[in-house]
């Protein structure tokens, strides 16, 4: 099996900083796509960056410029660095994966299992 385990949210004053950590364990041969989502409550999950393998990079509009996605591929671990936060980037962050588990096999999407980030006016 393989699990996303996030961690990094918590409380910060608006304009602060914060770093999320996505460490993939278990039976991996490759990650392809690594993914950052986030839901606010009332609101759809969204995704709020992607990286590829490759470190190709894509962000939601509303983050952009403040936010900056990244991979350690030695480590199957992707960060999410969060900065000049605001009290509408509050929401659960989901951690998102196409994990291959043999050369064989194909890719599998994974979540984890979400970390609050609060963010206070």
């Amino acid at each position: 099996q393989v699990q996303l385990v996030e961690s990094g949210g918590g409380l910060v004053q608006a304009g602060g900083s914060l770093r999320l950590s996505c460490a993939a364990s278990g039976s991996i041969f490759s990650i392809n796509a690594m993914r950052w989502y986030r839901q606010a409550p009332g609101n759809q999950r969204e995704l709020v960056a992607g990286i590829t393998s490759g470190g190709s990079t894509n962000y939601a509009d509303s983050v952009k410029g403040r936010f900056t996605i990244s991979r350690d591929n030695a480590k199957n671990t992707g960060y999410l660095q969060m900065n000049s936060l605001k009290p509408e980037d509050t929401a659960v962050y989901y951690c998102n994966a196409d994990v291959r588990r043999s050369i064989i096999a194909g890719s599998v999407n994974y979540w984890g299992q979400g970390t609050q980030v609060t963010i206070s006016s």
